[in-house]
């Protein structure tokens, strides 16, 4: 019974956080979407590139944002943070089984990028979660973000908002 209640909990989660992971912006802050949602961006040796977000409901002030980051060089770094003008706050979270549970948490440390890893923040594990949004992001607009990287600084990089249910970015 206990196997059961935990399987149906983990299950809630998912359904819980597939939504919240749809959205982030406002609607004065947000862009025609870029060509090509698999463009990429350059700070050091690091490349970021696929990054998407979710359509986002009405109403909806939470949503989650993906990427990819390759780390081609010699030298380890870490994502320290990420800003965007169309959120309150950005964070890095993780969704880990604890147990039978399914569970999201913030990564307080950031995120590490060993030398020559490829690292894919995408639905149902590493993702970025934007709070306070004060518009939910449209389909075919983009969202900005800055991300503040130990070693190699900052880059910008914008978001293509894909449909709620886009599990990677669109190839163009």
């Amino acid at each position: 019974m206990t196997i059961l209640i935990s399987r149906v909990f983990a299950a809630a989660a998912l359904v819980v956080c597939i939504p919240l992971s749809n959205a982030h912006a406002d609607v004065s802050l947000v862009e025609a979407a870029p060509t090509s949602s698999t463009a990429s961006e350059a700070v050091g040796d690091l490349v970021v590139s696929g990054g998407f977000a979710r359509a986002m409901l009405p109403g909806a002030k939470v949503g989650g944002g993906y990427l990819t980051i390759v780390n081609p060089g010699s030298k380890a770094d870490r994502l320290i943070s990420v800003s965007s003008p169309a959120a309150g706050r950005v964070e890095l979270h993780e969704m880990a089984m604890e147990g039978e549970v399914m569970r999201m948490r913030a990564l307080k440390e950031g995120l590490a990028i060993a030398a020559g890893e490829t690292i894919a923040l995408a639905p149902g594990g590493k993702h970025l979660m934007f709070f306070g949004v004060a518009e939910p992001f449209e389909e075919g607009a983009s969202v900005a973000v800055t991300l503040t990287f130990e070693h190699a600084g900052a880059v910008e990089a914008a978001l293509a908002v894909l449909s709620s249910g886009a599990t990677q970015a669109e190839q163009k």
